[in-house]
């Protein structure tokens, strides 16, 4: 296996995790409980610092590739300017960005009441579910184009230690899962 191939696998794994653990908070959180326990207090820390440091990542990335984007101008420079799509152009203004899924994940934590915060909650899994995936999986359609692995490691940021992070983050959540809640993506991974 090359090292763009972990690093597109590593992507993926990433965002498919992301899902899995979107969705279980969902279901823990967003859910009528009709006077069943809350999901545990670990399950929520675990579930939220996850999600916080896993969209925080994909929003550095965007960002990386938002500035490649801009040095494709001619007068820009750079070595990796002709490296990148110009259809990332387009995707890097479409809805469903990180930084609207962290909004939306915060309005569900601050929910006053339960009912807002179930009403919350399933908003942010909608919106994960539909545009964020949506958009997540055309950026690394794109992104598999990529012809060096200079332009994977500048874009992508992933190495040997943020990928056991993440693993480490992951089995957390796994960990607390609240009693039937399961850790499955939006199409049922």
């Amino acid at each position: 296996m090359n090292e763009s191939e972990i690093i597109r696998g590593q992507l993926a794994t990433e965002r498919i995790h992301a899902a899995q653990v979107a969705n279980a908070c969902v279901a823990a959180f967003g859910a009528q409980h009709g006077g069943a326990a809350q999901p545990p207090a670990a399950f929520r820390e675990a579930s939220v610092s996850y999600l916080v440091w896993v969209l925080s990542r994909f929003e550095q990335r965007d960002q990386l590739l938002a500035e490649l984007i801009e040095r494709r101008n001619p007068g820009a420079g750079g070595a990796l300017e002709q490296t990148v799509p110009l259809e990332l152009g387009e995707l890097a203004t479409r809805d469903g960005t990180s930084r609207q899924a962290l909004a939306r994940l915060e309005a569900a934590l601050t929910a006053v009441t339960p009912e807002t915060a179930r009403a919350a909650w399933q908003a942010f899994g909608r919106f994960f579910n539909s545009l964020w995936c949506a958009r997540r999986e055309a950026i690394e359609g794109h992104l598999a184009r990529l012809p060096r692995i200079a332009s994977w490691r500048a874009v992508c940021a992933i190495d040997a230690d943020s990928i056991l992070e993440e693993r480490t983050r992951y089995a957390q959540v796994a960990e607390h899962l609240p009693p039937g809640i399961t850790l499955i993506g939006a199409t049922g991974r």
